[in-house]
């Protein structure tokens, strides 16, 4: 059975947060959140991480982030360019925005054979969240049926109070297993629950503070990537001619598809773990105290990678 390997997707990294190089240290050692994520997650089995970036941040990249995780886990690159399209087509004029999550993974494809999980590089997901998701792909294999692994959260411990935030809405049975998933884009805390519009505020629609959501924690066997692949034409034939500036092709929606086509199954682990991370620059100090009080507790120590 092939090694699972990590892969963090980072091509979106500082966009909303003000640039790459202003994405501050999140304790006194000058780690930032995604050493956490490397950390619990070379501490739960995986030996190489694959890094989603764009070529423009490349330098700054390997300089913050990539130099320093070379030391402690296997590194690659793969970098996400709006012109990586299907033969006959382009980029629409004005587009600056990335084709998303499912594009990005999509990247992938040349660089992946066998078992991977995939994170946000600007979330912090909890020691637990790695550990499940490497146990599960160690033994993942297809059968019948795509099977797909997923951590979910609830809704509640994903918000910030600083603004939106986009996550997956999830149904899940009884028995663990994802029904179905909706990406919500602008989700925003509303005392002790939350609410979502699709129409840029003209309506909301009220969530449940314990809905469970995806932090694009999931696990995956390569078959994913041919899916991704052979999908990945309809959207540009369809939503991206409706909206050429802005549609997104979500890796949520690509494995919402698989579902309804009885295609895939899609188990469902539960992280009772908090979220925080760095949307915005106002989440910035929450996560200090977060990341402080978590080595006082005993876990993380003081000096992450004992350097």
């Amino acid at each position: 059975m092939k090694e699972p390997v990590l892969v963090i997707m980072a091509a979106g990294m500082g966009s909303r947060y003000g640039g790459l190089k202003q994405i501050d240290p999140v304790d006194t050692n000058g780690n930032l959140i995604i050493d956490f994520s490397i950390y619990d997650a070379v501490k739960a089995g995986f030996k190489k991480v694959i890094f989603i970036i764009k070529k423009e941040i490349e330098e700054d990249f390997k300089t913050v982030i990539g130099n320093r995780m070379a030391k402690y886990i296997d590194v690659e690159y793969v970098y996400q360019a709006l012109d990586n399209l299907p033969e006959g087509f382009d980029v629409p004029e004005g587009r600056v925005k990335p084709w998303g999550t499912g594009h990005a993974i999509l990247s992938c494809i040349n660089n992946i054979d066998g078992p991977f999980a995939v994170i946000n590089a600007d979330d912090y997901y909890g020691s637990h969240a790695f550990s499940m998701v490497y146990d599960w792909l160690k033994d993942a294999k297809d059968d019948d049926k795509y099977r797909y692994m997923m951590v979910g959260y609830i809704l509640a411990n994903t918000l910030t109070e600083n603004g939106h935030v986009a996550r997956g809405i999830c149904q899940v049975t009884s028995d663990g297993k994802l029904e179905k998933i909706d990406e919500r884009t602008h989700i925003e805390k509303r005392g002790e629950g939350a609410t979502y519009t699709e129409d840029d505020g003209k309506t909301w629609v009220e969530l449940s503070a314990t809905s469970t959501v995806s932090m694009n924690m999931w696990g995956f066997t390569d078959s994913i990537l041919k899916e991704l692949k052979n999908r990945f034409q309809k959207f540009l034939e369809k939503d991206a001619v409706n909206n050429p500036l802005k549609a997104e092709y979500f890796l949520p929606s690509v494995v919402q598809e698989l579902l309804e086509e009885n295609k895939t199954t899609v188990q469902v682990l539960k992280s009772e773990d908090k979220w925080y991370g760095v949307t915005y620059k106002e989440d910035k100090e929450d996560v200090v105290n977060a990341i402080k009080k978590l080595k006082a507790n005993g876990v993380y120590p003081e000096i992450l990678w004992g350097n």
